[in-house]
């Protein structure tokens, strides 16, 4: 694509619960699709099946901000009662009154996250996983390394790059990259807006979710994508030819949660299962399935893993540090501002 390309997600996985499976199980989770649903499943869902004695029905279909829509559109009753989305939503979400505040009351294991990290995520998000957006590129097609994100300039990339729709997170985040690496605030994107425009009509394709952009770098029809560093980790842990880089004018955080929409009708076993996943346990055992950050400082992790991933409040204070709360209130002007000048630039 260009446009011609951008990619729709299935229909939502709730529309079409069968009524047996939607009667059988103690506990509906929301998350994302392709490799993340079978790493859920062994890493998290089924020891906490054994442990409690409780039946989860995963959900992978929708990107976080379509979750989020649902969220939105149902008045906090999407038919599912945990949902794993970014901080920026959870805020959002809690100032509207559609997720329910998450306690140590409720969460036990909320206590051990750091607090500095999960006041980033305010009181309706648990903080699970962090990740960077990183540049992934294929080894055998790029040479030597790029070091910048300008590279996705580049015109021997042309037609060689994927580019994500803005209602994957990770479009607002390149907006702020690309305007802090300006000299902006990174909520200041006009910059960034400059240079998604430029970019636009060399994208191969813009796709909406993470599961879908895999694709197109594993089969080899791009070359060269932003994309998160868990992800990316994975994809070179299979032996295929890529890497992935922080580029010099730095990149970032990708704070994850674990949020209860305000309706949910399973709230109680929503809470025992955020609790199992930020147990020390879960949280060693998700890290390294996922190739993920944490933002628990008592996990045991190798110090080679540590090296590539954020584990420290230190690890996030490098980063480009947008303010949340004010990205959330500008999301809906930028996804506005997406429409009329970035989406045209790509036909």
């Amino acid at each position: 694509m260009k446009i011609r390309k951008y990619v729709v997600c299935l229909v939502g996985l709730t529309m079409g619960l069968g009524t047996t499976a939607a009667l059988s199980q103690d506990l509906i989770v929301n998350g994302q699709g392709g490799p993340y649903e079978d790493l859920i499943q062994e890493a998290i869902i089924k020891p906490f099946m054994a442990e409690t004695g409780l039946t989860v029905l995963y959900d992978p279909v929708g990107s976080a901000s379509q979750d989020y829509a649902k969220i939105k559109a149902s008045n906090g009753f999407p038919g599912w009662d945990v949902n794993v989305m970014t901080a920026a939503q959870s805020l959002d979400g809690c100032k509207d009154g559609l997720l329910a505040p998450i306690t140590a009351h409720q969460v036990p294991n909320l206590a051990s996250i750091d607090t500095a990290v999960q006041r980033l995520a305010g009181d309706c998000g648990a903080v699970h996983e962090l990740q960077y957006v990183a540049l992934l590129y294929r080894t055998d097609k790029i040479q030597p390394a790029p070091t910048s994100w300008n590279a996705l300039g580049d015109p021997e990339l042309d037609g060689k790059i994927v580019l994500p729709q803005f209602r994957n997170a990770m479009a607002a985040q390149m907006l702020q990259i690309y305007s802090a690496a300006a000299g902006n605030d990174p909520n200041d994107v006009d910059p960034g807006f400059s240079k998604m425009v430029e970019l636009a009509p060399r994208a191969l394709a813009f796709v909406e979710t993470s599961a879908l952009m895999d694709p197109y770098i594993r089969d080899g029809e791009a070359w060269a994508m932003p994309y998160y560093s868990g992800r990316s980790a994975l994809m070179k842990a299979e032996g295929l030819p890529v890497d992935f880089i922080v580029p010099e004018e730095g990149t970032v955080p990708l704070i994850a949660t674990l949020n209860v929409p305000v309706n949910a009708e399973h709230k109680e076993a929503a809470y025992r299962f955020i609790d199992y996943w930020l147990s020390k346990t879960g949280q060693e055992s998700w890290a390294q399935a996922y190739q993920v950050g944490t933002a628990r400082p008592d996990v045991d992790l190798p110090a080679e893993f540590r090296a590539n991933q954020l584990t420290t409040r230190e690890d996030i204070q490098k980063l480009i540090l947008p303010d949340l709360a004010t990205m959330a209130t500008r999301i809906p002007e930028w996804s506005d501002r997406w429409e009329r000048e970035v989406v045209p630039a790509a036909r």
